[in-house]
């Protein structure tokens, strides 16, 4: 899977991360200063959000410190689902019931650990057909928005 990885700083977390994702078999993308580019949480977000959004990425994974900011920037992308998970249970809900397309994690609570933890079950959950209309309804949010603008 090709994905795109992002943070608003290096940090152990995120070398753990971009190993973690190699040793998977991803193709990755880097933003930021994972990239060697110095960037806030926003443009973070954002970028990610758009490689994502393009299609350049199938999916992405975001971090900041408390994984908030990173989220909320990718998630004003049109067709981002950016979903902030501090657990298995929840990345496996996101993925579920929102087809969430981008992981947010914190940069402060998430271990690495756990982190593995919430790949595992992040890339283990698909959404269902049954959800498929609920995923349109938000695009349809998405399009309504930029049309009455």
């Amino acid at each position: 899977m090709n994905l795109v990885l992002g943070s608003d700083e290096q940090t152990y977390l995120t070398d753990v991360l971009r190993e973690e994702l190699t040793r998977r078999g991803h193709d990755l993308m880097l933003v930021g200063p994972l990239a060697g580019i110095q960037a806030i949480w926003p443009d973070v977000g954002r970028a990610v959000g758009e490689t994502v959004a393009n299609g350049h990425a199938d999916q992405g994974i975001v971090c900041c410190y408390t994984g908030t900011g990173v989220s909320i920037a990718a998630n004003k992308v049109p067709g981002i689902r950016a979903a902030l998970c501090h657990d298995a249970q929840t990345a496996a809900g996101a993925r579920t019931w929102n087809d969430a397309n981008v992981l947010a994690l914190s940069l402060r609570t998430t271990t690495p650990e756990l982190a593995r933890e919430i790949l595992d079950a992040w890339f283990a959950t698909a959404c269902p057909p049954s959800e498929h209309d609920a995923i349109a309804a938000l695009h349809a949010i998405d399009r309504d928005y930029r049309t009455s603008t």
